[in-house]
């Protein structure tokens, strides 16, 4: 599984490109396409550190919407989406909704709070993963790749590629999981009332076929 998963990073490399040139005005026209099943992410198995160096997990955040981004600061494509991402959470960031931007940068905490001040990002939190584990715990095959968690912690989709994410379709989307209730029960391990899990699609094309490539 690692092999083939090294094999998809590198082939990201040209079609990351690709995703790179793609017009700002096609993130207008995304849409959720539900997925056959709904999935369940493993929360406390995706780790990293925040800015002071305090160990967490996406299970931090259950009973939020989160949007999880998986970017590094030396990939073009992560860097033209960040101010959007920093917008999004200035807009939207509270109890109910977190921007989690969770860097794979080998140079952690100081490599993210360098790039934040040399583009003024000022309402992103910092979280690192030096180790890039959470790539193979989430199967990302390459950066940045954006994923709408629920508040059940169940991923609701995932898109690979650059957005606009301060876009008014954009925010309309997640507003809609922000207002559905914070918690279902259960009956039996099955879910009281599921949510179809999607993949974030666009009007011409489907943003899952590219990705900027992710270093190993």
């Amino acid at each position: 599984m690692g092999n083939l998963l090294g094999v998809l990073r590198r082939a990201a490399l040209t079609l990351g490109l690709a995703v790179a040139c793609t017009p700002a005005t096609l993130a207008a026209g995304f849409t959720f396409t539900p997925y056959p099943t709904a999935h369940r992410l493993p929360l406390s198995q995706v780790t990293f550190e925040n800015a002071q160096g305090k160990r967490m997990s996406l299970a931090d955040f259950k009973g939020k919407v989160v949007l999880l981004n998986i970017w590094a600061t030396w990939c073009p494509p992560c860097v033209r989406e960040m101010p959007t991402l920093d917008k999004l959470q200035k807009l939207l960031g509270g109890k109910d909704f977190a921007v989690v931007p969770l860097s794979v940068d080998k140079g952690g905490i100081f490599a993210v709070k360098s790039f934040y001040d040399d583009n003024f990002i000022s309402h992103l939190p910092i979280y690192v993963d030096p180790t890039t584990q959470v790539l193979d715990t989430l199967n990302i095959l390459g950066t940045p790749t954006t994923i709408l968690i629920d508040k059940q912690g169940k991923e609701i989709a995932r898109t690979m590629g650059p957005e606009d994410w301060d876009q008014p379709a954009v925010i309309a989307q997640i507003k809609r999981y922000m207002a559905a209730p914070a918690a279902n029960s259960d009956r039996k391990g099955n879910d009281a009332a599921p949510q179809a899990r999607a993949v974030i699609t666009r009007d011409i094309r489907l943003v899952a076929a590219a990705a900027a490539p992710t270093r190993e």
